[in-house]
């Protein structure tokens, strides 16, 4: 499968094969477009997968806020148009990048968005728990690490291994995943992705759960949710549970609902079984 790299505004994108038919996919708060990598490795004969490392990830970091949900979904919509995404092309996205896929889902025609792991509204903030605390509870991990540096890159990796929705889940897709979100000097390592940017997008994700209900009822492409059974840090409750899920998928007539069995929300997108999953929706015949 080729990958080339480009950037439209800026904004660092990897187009995954060469097939007419495309797939533009939005990566998750604290990730990168190599999230998309094992994703765009599977995609059958006709297809390619558009990935964009968003401002202030990846490649991307350098990019100026302000960040927030809306500022995102102006620069997916910027990359469908600069690699010429016409009405039968697929919008996809991940954790907070389904929050993004419905944002922009709401403002032009695709011929189907799949959101997975994401994009339906959180249940309100605890009473006294701010939009900050409830990040960096829900993020746990992920966010530790932007605030540290790391000797080198296989300390980097040793981190993510042992990540609890990584620990027995660990393969070629991951790594390097892992390894492309490093930069710095030697001895000094960290992510690249910025923690003022993952801090923004957080509090406009808890705090603006009304414009989220709007964009998704807005939405006229046929519209699919996958969702993982555990959850960030492999916890048996997931982000999206039944009890949030299903009064969306009834409230959404056009919305098809499916959990996608033994993943967790990050393995969704790498264990070989669950990309298959993914990508069979993502290019299925309509």
């Amino acid at each position: 499968m080729s990958v080339e790299f480009d950037e439209a505004g800026g904004l660092r994108i990897a187009t995954f094969g060469s097939g007419p038919r495309k797939i533009i996919a939005v990566h998750g708060i604290t990730a990168s477009l190599m999230a998309w990598g094992a994703v765009g490795r599977r995609l059958p004969d006709g297809w390619s997968l558009v990935a964009m490392d968003l401002r202030g990830r990846g490649h991307s970091a350098s990019l100026p806020g302000p960040y927030g949900l809306d500022r995102h979904a102006e620069d997916v919509l910027r990359v469908a148009e600069h690699v010429k995404a016409g009405r039968d092309a697929v919008l996809t996205g991940h954790s907070m990048g389904a929050y993004v896929a419905a944002l922009a889902g709401a403002r032009r025609d695709f011929a189907r968005i799949v959101l997975v792991d994401g994009g339906l509204p959180l249940p309100p903030l605890p009473e006294g728990m701010d939009a900050d605390a409830a990040t960096e509870a829900t993020l746990g991990p992920a966010l530790e690490r932007l605030r540290r540096t790391y000797p080198s890159a296989e300390a980097y990796v040793d981190f993510f291994k042992a990540h609890p929705a990584f620990a027995g889940n660990w393969n070629a897709d991951v790594e390097a995943y892992v390894r492309y979100d490093l930069t710095g000097p030697d001895g000094a390592l960290r992510s690249r992705a910025a923690g003022e940017a993952v801090l923004e997008d957080g509090r406009w994700l808890r705090l603006e759960p009304d414009r989220i209900a709007a964009a998704l009822e807005a939405i006229t492409s046929p519209l699919r949710l996958l969702r993982a059974p555990r959850g960030l840090l492999n916890q048996d409750t997931g982000l999206l549970p039944d009890d949030l899920a299903l009064p969306w998928a009834a409230r959404l007539p056009g919305l098809r609902d499916e959990l996608v069995p033994d993943c967790n929300h990050y393995t969704i997108l790498f264990d070989e079984r669950c990309v298959t999953t993914v990508v069979n929706h993502l290019t299925a015949a309509e």
